[in-house]
């Protein structure tokens, strides 16, 4: 059974409005994608990947709320196929970003089109927040801290989930449109393999990150 709190529903939603904010911009795996799709492509690729990111974060919040992301988590055998899925996929895109940058293959006619399409940039985005575990144990350990006495668990779960999304979004749209700023720097020869090099290698930390930790 999801934990309920002592706290009012408006307490709830504010403190974890607080917390979230916090956890939005502390620089991590979903800011790099959007990132990378922000300085390699259009906009509405870019928008497509934080949209993705944030329906992920809606998927945890209410499998949080309900009690269904604490029984998954607390499976060592589900855990540890989530953490692989994760470190797989994670090289998976350090692979792709890496051999775009070794190629060359990086230089394309923006007015075009775009390497990643707003379906596979939302695709991406998607997984890439529910293929990690960290987020799973996040909002398994901490969103049910937030549930008010008194109301539907997999309601409040997704008001809260809901702010974090709306902050997620916020924080992205900073993101994209500081990126377009810098989109003069692509007109460079190697300004497109600086940024798929730094992104793929930025990837491959990550999974490395994952994959060793217990």
């Amino acid at each position: 059974m999801p934990y309920h709190s002592a706290m009012t529903l408006a307490q709830s939603l504010l403190g974890f409005a607080l917390l979230a904010a916090v956890v939005t911009i502390t620089p991590g795996l979903d800011t790099v994608l959007v990132l990378r799709q922000a300085l390699r492509g259009r906009r509405s690729s870019a928008f497509a990947a934080a949209v993705g990111i944030c329906f992920g974060t809606l998927v945890w919040g209410v499998a949080a709320a309900t009690g269904l992301g604490a029984l998954f988590v607390a499976s060592e055998t589900a855990h540890t196929v989530l953490k692989w899925a994760g470190v797989a996929f994670l090289l998976y895109l350090a692979y792709s970003y890496l051999r775009s940058a070794i190629r060359g293959d990086a230089h394309y006619d923006y007015s075009a089109g775009t390497p990643d399409s707003a379906r596979d940039a939302f695709t991406k985005g998607l997984l890439t927040n529910l293929l990690n575990p960290k987020i799973a144990i996040f909002y398994v350990t901490v969103l049910p801290l937030f549930l008010p006495a008194g109301y539907p668990p997999a309601l409040v779960g997704a008001m809260l989930a809901g702010i974090h999304a709306v902050l997620g979004i916020a924080w992205f749209t900073l993101v994209i449109l500081s990126a377009h700023a810098l989109r003069g720097f692509l007109t460079s020869g190697r300004g497109p393999r600086i940024i798929d090099g730094a992104a793929g290698t930025a990837m491959l930390g990550f999974s490395l990150v994952l994959g060793l930790e217990r």
